[in-house]
């Protein structure tokens, strides 16, 4: 079960329980589920009963507890728990690895894109350094996946009135405001008045309308690299601006091109080729990847699933807080967990294939697709051989 099955999930189990007279509310339109944080335990957690609490008059813990059998008898989950003030952590069952995997299949690269930014424009300051000007191109992409544009506009920073890097969603406005001079990242780097952000007069000769306010624009200060990354090459410069949080200052260094375990940027990108090499090798047995379950036993199993399901989490986040660090941190994690899963998913000696590799090949296939399209939205290549 992807989250976007599981949000639906949750609203059908609202609407079950509204149905039935248990609660007296207006079903939401979206139902956000997101990984368990401290505290929690299984699969997802929602706090939709938080957010119903107050419509329908009743403590949040309440709530969960009437809602928790309507999930619990939901086809894909294996059992609900309630934690804190009532959060609903909820522990997937079978079905959801295959689903999971069937949906990558589907939607290849636009799997974790989303709608949460639709029809925004999000204007971008970005000083005249090199971080600051590929974060700037990377969140272009990374704010069209959630449905918005973001839109970069180069600027002068003094320090004495320096505005903090990063932002949340609330300084992001509706589209249809026109900002000036906007430009695209990697846009010819000539100087740019800054966007005036205070809505225009109204001109008395023509008729009086409403004027939608401006959105807020976020200036990009992350921690300037100590040294030019260029020699590096583009892929390892990029991930090395890239891979470290805004605050943290990057480390330029020959480590970046090494071809060892401890290289972050060489296990994401030989993870994604291992996912190759074993389509290559099973296609030469004679056996193709079926999305299927995949035992929890299974060495790196159960944390690939779990990393898959975050992506589409990840994407958000790093949309809403302007921050490609956490998607680069995430494909790391993703990668690990395949190195480890890899030699479960050929035959091995005399063994045939059977659906069990199947299902392996498949799930190993999905994580080649979300680490290669993670790659692309940082800018950064995807080699099948490496």
């Amino acid at each position: 079960m992807t989250p976007v099955e599981l949000s639906r999930t949750v609203l059908r189990a609202v609407r079950r329980a509204v149905d039935e007279g248990e609660l007296s509310v207006v079903v939401p339109v979206r139902a956000v589920v997101t990984p368990p944080g401290p505290g929690g335990c299984g699969d997802y957690a929602t706090n939709i009963a938080l957010q119903l609490a107050r419509p329908a008059g009743r403590p949040a813990r309440q709530v969960a507890e009437i809602l928790r059998p309507h999930l619990t008898r939901s086809e894909g989950v294996a059992d609900v728990a309630i934690t804190g003030p009532g959060f609903l952590n909820i522990r997937l069952g079978g079905g959801a690895g295959a689903s999971l995997v069937r949906e990558i299949q589907r939607r290849r690269d636009a799997y974790g894109h989303g709608d949460i930014l639709a029809g925004q424009i999000v204007p971008l300051g970005v000083p005249y350094d090199i971080r600051a000007e590929v974060v700037a191109d990377t969140l272009v992409r990374i704010v069209a996946t959630q449905g918005g544009r973001a839109e970069v506009h180069h600027i002068h920073i003094h320090r004495s009135c320096a505005e903090p890097a990063g932002t949340d969603l609330s300084r992001a406005e509706p589209a249809g405001t026109d900002l000036p001079q906007a430009k695209t990242a990697g846009t010819d780097p000539s100087p740019a008045e800054p966007p005036h952000i205070n809505a225009p007069q109204a001109d008395p000769a023509r008729p009086h309308r409403l004027h939608r306010p401006r959105p807020q624009i976020t200036t990009l200060r992350p921690t300037p690299a100590p040294e030019d990354p260029t020699p590096l090459g583009p892929d390892a410069a990029r991930w090395a601006l890239l891979h470290p949080a805004s605050h943290d200052r990057p480390r330029i260094s020959a480590d970046h091109l090494l071809q060892r375990e401890s290289n972050p940027l060489f296990r994401v990108r030989y993870a994604h080729a291992r996912t190759r090499a074993l389509i290559r090798n099973a296609a030469a047995l004679g056996c193709t990847g079926d999305p299927g379950d995949v035992p929890e036993d299974v060495p790196g199993g159960g944390e690939l699933v779990g990393a898959l399901a975050g992506y589409p989490a990840v994407l958000t986040q790093a949309a809403l807080h302007r921050a490609p660090d956490r998607l680069a941190r995430h494909l790391v994690t993703t990668a690990d967990a395949l190195l480890a899963f890899q030699h479960t998913v050929l035959p091995l000696g005399d063994e045939k294939p059977s659906a069990a590799h199947r299902a392996r090949l498949a799930l190993a296939e999905a994580a080649g697709t979300v680490l290669a399209g993670g790659l692309s939205l940082l800018g950064i290549s995807a080699p099948d051989y490496l």
